[in-house]
């Protein structure tokens, strides 16, 4: 891009260039003090950096949004969201002047943190900090990916995108964010570009009082190209940097920015009191006459300025019907690939693709070993999947998938990423995957270790991203690495995640099935839990229909007539309830037992059918190795709870099977003395 625009060369002077960056600080300003609630402080500094990379920089096209080549802009501080809001409805996204004066309602388009799928232009939800950083440096590598796989290197072609964006202190003392960085210099991410606010101050005081270490030092050591000395203010400065560090396309780049928090209002300036506190209804005037600006009206934008923004508008919107005739001429070129890029970003399905994810599956295996094949199968049904490990691809947590190639610094065009012992990043790296929209991400590690990836998790459910977080070793029957490696609470915590939908499969079959509608029906993010321990092929009756499992729940043992009690299961204990049914039908007893795959699609099925699972005054146990609290909810309060009620231990799978009664001869006779009553 040329350094300057003609119309920012010819008509944005000193002068208007202050009213528009004061036009910026005083709608947040407005904002902030009519919601009377939210942060002003990093808006008012801000406002003149960020106008110069979203003015200069940043290809965009208000009126489309999800444009596919555009580029992304991600403010990792989400506190200071009305900076965002503020430019988005300036440069005409559908962001209202009653939007920002809604700003922090119910209902409204600008809440308190950006939240992806609320705003038009909000790339990723952001508000816990080091998560904004740590979803770019995903997204700026699916965009590394794309252009490796599909695009020729052109200017148009997939992969032309630059990430930018903002972080702060508080991103940066983040562990996540120490992780994201570290995998973003390693592989060179040079198509990512941050501006670090550097205010020294947190809500506690400065950053001296806790955070001291040499922030150039530190991410020139994880091999960032790193451009210090740069003042907030100085715009022609700010905007050299940028442009050098677009041209640096072998390391991502942090620009480091001094700036003064607070910028404009007199009593705030520099301080703590910026964050939260805020300016008063009497500080307000006092700060806009400080600034040269009309205390009224509120939410005042100059002609001059709204013109300026409406022209800007347009020619960013040239600069788009520009760059899609670039497009266009490589679809012509390469109409292979792109037919692929089109195929991959509209998620397309080949036919039949439960059957052929079923071939060969009953046998017995663990279910991570049934996944890995699942995995393999799906790199030549579903070539745009793509995803790895946090170094553990050797447990199959998940494998290395044959024949696709290796992501690494400088190599795109794999499909399997190296992640490294970086389970934080990891899962909002897979986010930021399926927030470009190329790939469709998955990941994994040891279940234990969700507890890592928990507030990616949680940001995938809020953003309906459709990430795949694939766990591993998901029980005490993960054994001599005793309890600090046993998941006993872990399945039970995801399946509180609204929006999360968990599959624990029982045996090759039900896995399958639950990549199956993964790939074919998931609105969401997926979390599978899989053993470590070898499972059997379940029995199931002539004729079954495999399209039964996505039910969430079903009888894979029944028995003539209504039953006397029904065991419910999950995963590895659905063979075990059945040995024990068998245990029990011996004595005379009629017992159904149902696998639960998914409890979240078992829910939806509605109560008539749970009711013929478990009808109403038929006693019910539930049987889980882990706090098995959420498959309680199905046998009710009389029923009969067979859990975990402790930490595991260090000992043989075995051993450990007997010793907390997770064997049909430890089981049937809880079930039997249940029943006696």
């Amino acid at each position: 891009m040329p350094s300057e625009s003609p119309s920012e060369s010819n008509d944005l002077s000193p002068e208007l260039r202050q009213k528009i960056e004061n036009t910026i600080r005083f709608l947040s300003v407005d904002a902030v003090r009519k919601a009377n609630s939210g942060h002003l402080g990093a808006p008012m500094a801000l406002a003149g950096p960020v106008f110069e990379l979203w003015n200069g920089q940043l290809r965009f096209d208000p009126t489309d949004p999800d444009w596919a080549m555009r580029d992304r802009f991600v403010l990792s501080n989400g506190h200071a969201s009305m900076l965002l809001y503020s430019l988005l409805h300036l440069f005409g996204y559908d962001v209202s002047m009653d939007d920002l004066r809604d700003f922090r309602q119910l209902e409204s388009n600008t809440p308190g943190h950006p939240e992806y799928g609320d705003t038009p232009g909000v790339e990723t939800t952001t508000g816990p900090l080091g998560q904004g950083i740590a979803h770019a440096v995903g997204i700026a590598l699916g965009a590394k990916m794309a252009g490796a796989q599909f695009g020729n290197g052109d200017d148009g072609a997939p992969g032309c995108q630059t990430i930018y964006g903002v972080l702060g202190d508080g991103d940066l003392m983040e562990g996540v964010s120490g992780e994201a960085c570290s995998f973003a210099g390693h592989h060179g991410l040079g198509n990512l570009v941050f501006l670090y606010d550097d205010n020294k101050i947190t809500i506690d005081g400065g950053t001296d009082i806790t955070f001291s270490e040499d922030v150039k030092g530190r991410y020139e050591s994880y091999g960032w190209h790193v451009i210090d000395g740069l003042e907030g203010q100085d715009h022609k400065a700010i905007r050299a940097a940028l442009e050098t560090a677009k041209r640096e396309t072998s390391r991502p780049s942090l620009l480091i920015t001094r700036t003064l928090i607070g910028l404009g209002g007199p009593m705030i300036e520099g301080t703590s009191k910026a964050h939260g506190a805020g300016l008063g209804a009497d500080d307000v005037p006092v700060a806009k006459e400080h600034m040269g600006w009309p205390a009224a009206p509120d939410f005042h934008v100059p002609d001059d300025v709204r013109a300026y923004f409406a022209r800007r508008s347009q020619e960013k919107r040239e600069e788009r019907v520009a760059l899609d005739a670039k497009t266009d001429a490589w679809r012509s070129a390469n109409a292979e690939s792109a037919a692929a890029f089109d195929a991959a970003r509209g998620r397309s399905v080949p036919a039949g693709l439960a059957a052929s994810l079923c071939e060969g599956m009953d046998i017995e295996k663990a279910t991570r070993q049934h996944s890995g094949a699942v995995l393999q199968k799906l790199s030549t049904l579903v070539p745009y999947m793509a995803g790895g490990s946090a170094d553990l691809a050797g447990s199959a947590a998940p494998p290395i998938i044959k024949d696709v190639g290796v992501v690494g610094r400088g190599e795109f065009a794999g499909r399997n990423i190296h992640f490294g012992v970086r389970e934080h990043a990891m899962g909002a790296i897979t986010n930021g995957l399926a927030l470009e929209g190329t790939f469709l991400p998955y990941s994994g590690t040891f279940l234990i270790f969700s507890d890592y990836l928990r507030p990616a998790i949680r940001l995938a459910a809020l953003m309906k991203l459709r990430s795949i977080f694939v766990f591993t070793h998901d029980s005490f029957y993960v054994g001599e690495d005793g309890p600090t490696h046993q998941p006993i609470e872990q399945v039970d915590s995801l399946r509180l995640i609204p929006g999360l939908t968990v599959f624990r499969p029982a045996d090759g079959l039900e896995t399958a099935m639950s990549y199956a509608w993964t790939i074919e029906n998931a609105e969401g993010p997926v979390a599978f839990s899989l053993t470590r321990q070898g499972v059997p092929a379940l029995d199931r009756h002539a004729g079954f229909d495999a399209a039964t499992v996505l039910r969430g729940g079903y009888a894979i043992r029944d028995c003539h007539g209504a039953p006397d009690v029904v065991i419910v299961a999950s995963g590895s204990e659905v063979s075990l309830a059945c040995d024990t049914a068998e245990t029990l039908s011996g004595e005379g007893k009629k017992v159904r037992v149902v696998s639960v795959p998914s409890l979240e699609l078992l829910k939806k099925q509605g109560g008539d059918y749970i009711e013929s699972l478990l009808p109403a005054g038929v006693p019910a146990v539930a049987v889980e190795a882990g706090t098995a609290q959420c498959l309680a909810t199905l046998v009710g309060p009389q029923g009969l709870v067979c859990g975990m009620d402790r930490f595991g231990a260090s000992a043989p799978a075995g051993d450990l099977a007997r010793h907390f009664g997770f064997t049909a001869d430890e089981l049937a006779p809880r079930i039997r003395d249940f029943l006696a009553g």
